[in-house]
Order: structure tokens, then C-alpha cells, then sequence
């Protein structure tokens, strides 16, 4: 890349993990600032498109308008290169439900469930179905945003409810009790496991971005076998989506020693406390050398 390019870090943008991206953003300009980058801050929310003038975009937008493909529409049409997942892999990782059929489709492991829309009634049927204790999602939010626990039927109409409130439909997933890890990929490798452990019910917006309880182990303390399968398993989901650059694949491992897939995220976080730069650091990587290889991905795309 020419020492001149100018590149936009976009991050803010409208969605409900507007927070989480100013943080992750001002991480990454700040990084790229100092690698002697020629970088600047572009906010979607308070600058129009039109006034873009850059020669890459470094996307560090979360959640709708900037993870679902729907910038990376935007930027194609004016033919400026930007940092992972093309329109397809966004639009489908952003969406937990096609996501999910997309899994079963591949033969990879999820846990069962059901998909609520408006109208849906007999939640005491499904409850029972998917083995009395669910985890309720909106279909196409990030950073556990609107998500709930339900065991009884009273509880899942709360939570789809709740759910509602950010999206039309809404996946109800079957409780794994187990431990849950993420893994990063990083321009085809794959980075260490992390895994996450809270004393909350569940990893929700608090443990990711409030508490001090939360604890990471990295690389995760698995036997190498089950390791190596983890790994495969997430870069296959990963590519079955149409995922590319970068991202991270979060699962679940259940008290028999099976593990499932919850989804992928194709523009995670990125402050200097976030699970990919943890797992970049387990690899080798500083902060710095994981944004610029980000970067370097941009520059090569071809979509």
C-alpha cells in the first residue's frame, strides 16, 4: 500500500452496538495512526457516504448497516476496497437463522431449535420441544443484545418479546450447559481457541463489556484432538457462510464432550481487551500486527 492512501476507519454508524464500535474503532485508528498509516475516523452516522474520499475502508462497524453487507454493498458501488466479508458473507453470518440452516445443510454441528415470528403462540410446545430451557435471540443482532434465558412458556413469551423488540424473527435455541469458547480467523489461519467463563447465567452484554468477573483462558485447556476438531469445525462454518478476511466462529462444549456451533461474526471486536486481538497475542501477534494484516486482506480482495 502506498504510504499516501488514505484509509477510513469507519466505526459508530446507528445500530445498538453503536458503543462497542467506538471503542473498537478509536482502537484501530489509533493502531494504524501509529504504524504510520495515513488514517482517519469516518462515523456513517454523522457523515454522508458521499463525502467518503479514501482509497480503503477499514470496517470496524458492528451490528446492522455495517456487519450485514449492507455497506459493503454501498462501498462496491464506488469501487473502494474494505476489510472482510463481502455483501453475501456479512448479509448471511449477520443472520443467526440462515446461518443455523446453513450449518445443518453442511453437516455442522448446531443445537436444535425453532424460529419465532409474530403470531407465534404455543410457546409451551416449543419449549417442550427443544428440551425446556431455550436460549431466545433476535435474528440478526450482535454483542448478546436482546438475548434471554426461558424455561418456562411464560418466560419464552417474555423473552420472545424482548426479542421482538429488535427483530421480526427470532431464533429459540435449545440451552447447552457446557463451556463456551470463540475462535478467530485471521486470512485463512486459524488463530488459539479462547475460552470464556462467567458466574452470570450466561456470556450476555455484561460479561463481554462490564464485569470484572469474566475470565479468558487462551490457548483454551482442551486435549489437542478436540482442539484440531474445534478448529476445522469453526473454519468450515466460517467458509460455509461465505465468510472471508477475518471474523470469529463462537461454540459451545456440552457436559458429554460434544461441541455445536452458536454463529460467526464477521466484524468482531476490536479493542485491545477483545477475543481476536486475545487470540492474535496467543499467535504471535501484537495489537498492531493483527490490524495492519487485517488491512493487507483489503488490499488484495477481490470480490
Amino acid at each position: 500500500m502506498s504510504q499516501n492512501a488514505k484509509v477510513a476507519v469507519m466505526f459508530g454508524g446507528s445500530s445498538a452496538e453503536r458503543e462497542v464500535s467506538l471503542r473498537s474503532g478509536k482502537a484501530v485508528l489509533a493502531s494504524l495512526l501509529d504504524a504510520g498509516v495515513n488514517a482517519f475516523a469516518f462515523d456513517p452516522q454523522q457523515q454522508d457516504l458521499s463525502s467518503l474520499d479514501a482509497d480503503k475502508v477499514f470496517i470496524v462497524l458492528h451490528g446492522r448497516g455495517g456487519e450485514d453487507g449492507v455497506m459493503q454493498g454501498a462501498l462496491e458501488q464506488r469501487g473502494l476496497p474494505y476489510t472482510g466479508s463481502g455483501v453475501l458473507g456479512s448479509a448471511l453470518a449477520m443472520d443467526k437463522i440462515r446461518c443455523k440452516w446453513l450449518f445443518q445443510a453442511q453437516g455442522l454441528p448446531t443445537a436444535a431449535f425453532a424460529v419465532a415470528r409474530p403470531g407465534t403462540e404455543d410457546y409451551a410446545a416449543m419449549l417442550a420441544q427443544l428440551g425446556g430451557k431455550v436460549m431466545v435471540k433476535p435474528a440478526n443482532e450482535g454483542s448478546s443484545i436482546g438475548m434471554s434465558v426461558a424455561v418456562t412458556a411464560e418466560e419464552l413469551a417474555q423473552a420472545i418479546a424482548t426479542a421482538h423488540q429488535y427483530d421480526e424473527e427470532v431464533l429459540v435455541e435449545r440451552w447447552i450447559e457446557g463451556r463456551e469458547f470463540t475462535i478467530a480467523i485471521l486470512n485463512g489461519a486459524v488463530l488459539p481457541i479462547v475460552e470464556m467463563r462467567t458466574p452470570r447465567s450466561f456470556y450476555d452484554y455484561e460479561a463481554k463489556y462490564q464485569a470484572n468477573s469474566t475470565e479468558y483462558l487462551c490457548p483454551a485447556p482442551l486435549t489437542a484432538e478436540l482442539t484440531q476438531a474445534m478448529q476445522k469445525t469453526a473454519l468450515a462454518a466460517f467458509q460455509a457462510v461465505g465468510a472471508s478476511g477475518w471474523g470469529r466462529v463462537d461454540l459451545m462444549l456440552d457436559q458429554q464432550g460434544q461441541f455445536y456451533l452458536l454463529e460467526v461474526n464477521t466484524v468482531p471486536g476490536m479493542t485491545e481487551k477483545s477475543l481476536v486481538p486475545m487470540a492474535a497475542k496467543a499467535a504471535g501477534y501484537s495489537f498492531q500486527q493483527l490490524v495492519l494484516a487485517i488491512l493487507t486482506q483489503a488490499e488484495s480482495a477481490r470480490r
